[in-house]
């Protein structure tokens, strides 16, 4: 499989740290994403985290925005945008609106999300997730591409609407798509999308035999080339490899703990998947230990080894690109994130390029 170039990206929730006010969150979140531009980053990535006292990022819509105004050369991502949420048309407006702004660096990044608070807090049943998702997508797409747009689904219905404005990249933004249930791999490749994998619920070695299925799927369904895959892992760089595995601890087990715990709250909401095996990787995430993480689900080192783990990965699973999550539990004090910020974009990225 040819996989041309590498590219990096950031994954940012614009944490907020317990004691930090919320102006604190933004001012931080604003200088990350200043240097990445400054450091040759490919792309930020936006989270969409609602009523969450660890983020500021509530808005992604906003956030984007003023991003755009303040960056003439990164693409700017979301990862995901929570398509169930809010009407369609209204997002399809809103992006690409993001996309003129920009010039054309949207990538536009979707997914359902894969807990029921925020859907609870909307009002919205998870159990409806699924199903919400796949007409908003159906919607987007149909009004970004045709002269008008009339639909009648199970959640929307729209009749001869002409969408205003345009994306600035015709036909539309490139599009990629969260998968976090074997089905899902294969249904991606079915419909020729490129998608996200993640490894905060699962390991890397888990990932194998789903992304072969996606590109299985995507080659029988006569696709070009492949799939291109773009894994969100934790990434954390240090001058020492010391350093670089005390540093993050505390973070990353704290979030690995709160994740178990939502996971096994989430196993009995109404719509969960029993593909996710929720309860099970919720038991595995509570005895996981951090040797086991630094193995199976982060990449933590100097720049030599991140660089050589990297490689590894892209090999192993056919990577077109990853998402560093350079903050994963949002522990990290700030001046440790930039410093690990610099060596990924200045040290680490120059091999794949």
């Amino acid at each position: 499989m040819e996989l041309g170039p590498m590219e990096f990206g950031v994954f940012h929730e614009f944490p907020r740290s317990e004691g930090m006010t919320d102006t604190t969150g933004f001012d931080n979140g604003f200088e990350l994403v200043d240097a990445a531009e400054r450091w040759g980053l490919d792309a930020i990535w936006l989270a969409e985290l609602h009523i969450s006292p660890r983020s500021v990022l509530a808005s992604p819509i906003a956030i984007a925005a003023a991003i755009a105004a303040r960056t003439e050369r990164m693409k700017i991502g979301t990862a995901v945008q929570v398509l169930p949420l809010a009407h369609p048309l209204r997002q399809a407006e809103e992006w690409a609106t993001i996309d003129q702004i920009s010039k054309g660096r949207l990538i536009f990044g979707v997914g359902r999300s894969g807990f029921a608070r925020t859907y609870n807090a909307y009002g919205i049943p998870y159990a409806e997730s699924r199903e919400r998702f796949a007409e908003a997508l159906t919607i987007i797409t149909k009004a970004w591409t045709e002269p008008s747009i009339s639909y009648h689904g199970k959640y929307n219905t729209i009749d001869n609407v002409t969408l205003t404005p345009r994306p600035y990249q015709q036909p539309h933004p490139p599009i990629r798509i969260a998968a976090t249930t074997p089905d899902t791999f294969v249904t991606l490749g079915t419909q020729g999308y490129d998608m996200f994998a993640a490894v905060r619920l699962g390991t890397i070695s888990d990932l194998v035999p789903d992304l072969n299925n996606y590109q299985a799927a995507w080659k029988a369904a006569g696709h070009d080339g492949h799939g291109k895959v773009f894994l969100r892992i934790p990434v954390y760089v240090a001058d020492t490899k010391q350093q670089a595995i005390d540093e993050p601890e505390q973070s990353l087990m704290t979030f690995y703990r709160n994740m178990a715990n939502q996971l096994a709250q989430s196993a009995t909401e109404a719509g969960a998947n029993p593909n996710e095996k929720r309860e099970e990787r919720s038991q595995g995430l509570a005895e996981l230990t951090y040797e086991s993480a630094r193995r199976e689900k982060v990449v933590v080192g100097t720049p030599e080894m991140v660089t050589e783990r990297l490689m590894e990965l892209r090999e192993e699973l056919g990577l077109s690109g990853i998402l560093a999550e350079l903050n994963c539990g949002g522990q990290i004090p700030h001046h440790q994130v930039m410093h690990s910020l610099d060596l990924l974009c200045n040290k680490v990225m120059p091999a794949f390029k």
